[in-house]
């Protein structure tokens, strides 16, 4: 009896090692180095990092793992002199130091600063060329080499100057773009040289990083590589808990430009979000519907896997778009979801760098066919019918593609009053090698599309009720409109008909 008792806490205690087995390991004498010096003089980055799955796993015991729907790491293999100890420091900051145009020398390490998707490659893969093809990771490119979008960024962060009676638009500098637009979309880093500043240390030397700080999602880091994955998954401890709640995605989604985050928030699912959420398990992979949380959050929808009674409902992706049909937001008309995460090779008809015309009619040679759409809609919504009937769904998808359609209409109409201003010389347009973003009527359309059919459609793809109406919805939306029409009445009354000018 002594002995069989004896065997089964002996096996007890096999088992219950080799579950911690997976979550304890070494750290290398070269991440050792790094800790024993940052703990003292960056404390904060050595506390995050001993709280991350990093600090307690190798990457060959994270492939161990054995329920492949559990594992989060997706390269097969990793090099020979990782695999028995943790991610640490140097596991990170001394990767492929010849790709790096900020790599330097630091207390006898060749140190790069900015650790890139490329760098996390070595580790995860398959999501860093998901998010290659993502719209995030050309989130600079598209912004920034899009010549229309680009006059909008220079209509909004330029500098406005007073002189002669008049006001000018001087260029945005570089800093001012960096905390504007490239907050979220992400600059250009790059290295210019080498500069000496004093530290608790003394005085050391360094790159001289243009561009940087910056998480943006678009970000053009040092070794090439596009994006940061610490936008969501913010250094250093790389938290899957963090990058699944709503409040990482609303950094960038809050408005009113996007508003996904403001519309959660007052949405059903962002009620039942901030009431019960302090009882999910925000750690757990997969992520069990119904289990480790029971209502949707943006990474629910967007990006994890999902399971639900051991079956799959959604696979994992970082290409954040895959289960999006309709693009809704930052354009003049929703458009069905481009086909290339580069959106600087749409050209419309006209020759503007649209996925649309401006009446609204869709570049449909770069877009989803209407069977892709139907795909991704169907994606989705098997995450919505996890937890509602067929007919709550069906209904829900058919309000929201009305709203597509009416706000489309709209801002349809509110696009020919601005061509009216333009037909009329009353605004510089583009016909006349004017910008269409920077007088009055022009950002009076801006308004009506950017912020007031944007937030009216996320209403409806969200169920935030009041985005959709008062809060930056129709009554903003239909009021613009009414002052650009009033706008233009008053222009024809104060211009001299033709035979008098």
């Amino acid at each position: 009896m002594r002995a069989l008792f004896l065997a089964s806490i002996l096996s007890m205690v096999i088992a219950f090692t080799s579950v911690e087995a997976l979550a304890v390991g070494t750290t290398s004498s070269d991440s050792s180095d790094c800790i024993e010096c940052h703990q003292d003089f960056t404390p904060g980055i050595v506390v995050e990092w001993e709280r991350s799955l990093h600090s307690q796993r190798t990457p060959k015991r994270a492939r161990e793992v054995a329920d492949e729907l559990e594992r989060r790491i997706s390269a097969e293999s990793t090099p020979e002199e990782t695999e028995k100890f943790v991610v640490g420091c140097a596991e990170c900051h001394l990767l492929n130091p010849e790709k790096h145009e900020d790599t330097f020398e630091h207390n006898g390490f060749q140190v790069h600063v900015v650790v890139t998707p490329d760098d996390c490659a070595v580790c995860h893969p398959v999501e860093r060329d998901q998010y290659a093809e993502n719209l995030m990771a050309n989130a600079y490119h598209n912004l920034m080499s899009n010549p229309l979008y680009k006059d909008m960024a220079n209509a909004i962060n330029g500098t406005r100057v007073h002189s002669d009676g008049d006001i000018t638009i001087k260029e945005p500098s570089d800093l001012t773009e960096a905390d504007s637009c490239l907050m979220c979309h992400g600059t250009i880093v790059t290295v210019d040289g080498m500069e000496t500043k004093n530290t608790l240390m003394g005085e050391m030397d360094f790159p001289k990083l243009i561009g940087w700080p910056n998480q943006g999602v678009g970000r053009i880091n040092p070794d090439g590589s596009k994006g940061a994955c610490t936008a969501c998954h913010t250094r250093h401890e790389f938290s899957i808990a963090m990058a699944r709640k709503p409040e990482t995605c609303g950094q960038c989604h809050k408005g009113p430009d996007v508003p996904a985050y403001s519309v959660y928030k007052v949405s059903k699912h962002g009620n039942l979000y901030s009431s019960a959420s302090s009882k999910w398990d925000f750690e757990a992979v997969p992520w069990k519907l119904g289990e480790d949380f029971t209502a949707p959050t943006c990474a629910s929808c967007h990006i994890s896997l999902l399971t639900f009674s051991g079956e799959v409902i959604a696979e994992r992706t970082h290409r954040m778009n895959d289960r999006l049909s309709w693009r809704i937001f930052g354009l003049p008309y929703a458009h069905a979801r481009p086909i290339s995460p580069d959106t600087t090779i749409i050209k419309n008809k006209a020759g503007l760098p649209l996925p649309t015309e401006l009446s609204g009619e869709p570049v449909s040679e770069y877009l989803l066919s209407d069977e892709e759409m139907a795909q991704s809609r169907e994606t989705i919504q098997t995450i919505c019918l996890a937890c509602h009937s067929t007919q709550w769904k069906d209904g829900f998808f058919t309000k929201l593609d009305s709203t597509i359609e009416v706000t489309n209409e709209i801002t349809k109409a509110a696009t020919a009053l601005v061509a009216q201003a333009w037909e009329k010389g009353y605004a510089n347009g583009p016909a006349t090698g004017g910008s269409p973003f920077d007088e009055a009527i022009e950002m009076k359309w801006v308004k009506s599309w950017l912020f007031y059919a944007n937030s009216t459609r996320f209403a409806a793809a969200m169920g935030g009720a009041d985005y959709g109406v008062f809060q930056n919805g129709r009554f903003q939306l239909s009021e613009t409109i009414e002052e650009m029409k009033d706008w233009l009445k008053i222009m024809e009354m104060m211009t001299p008909p033709s035979d008098e000018k």
